[in-house]
């Protein structure tokens, strides 16, 4: 019979092992939890979507006329924002796929 127990926070698991009347303790390492590199994960995939929602949002200002017609944005801001798409957007791009990149690693 074999019983074990463990906790998170350990690096290593107590394993007991009834034999003959008598009580023996190893311990046996254990693989590192890959909660760190699941929490990583999801800090990346969490900052790619906030640089995809910055350049889709320099998109939509600069292009769509929307914002300038209802009065949000002046027609001349709205101009600014079309040329400033042209360096935020590809620079957006270049973020994703180097996170993308390192997350691969």
């Amino acid at each position: 019979m074999m019983l074990i127990c463990g906790s998170k926070s350990l690096n290593y698991n107590m394993i007991f092992h009834l034999h003959k009347s008598k009580i023996t303790t190893k311990f046996a390492k254990i693989k590192a939890r890959s909660s760190n590199s699941e929490i990583s994960k999801t800090k990346k995939i969490i900052a790619q979507s906030a640089i995809a929602v910055l350049g889709l949002g320099f998109l939509d200002a600069g292009y769509s006329g929307d914002w300038s017609r209802i009065g949000v944005i002046s027609n001349e801001t709205e101009d600014v924002l079309k040329f400033g798409a042209f360096l935020v957007v590809p620079l957006c791009v270049f973020l994703i796929i180097t996170l993308s990149k390192s997350q691969e690693k």
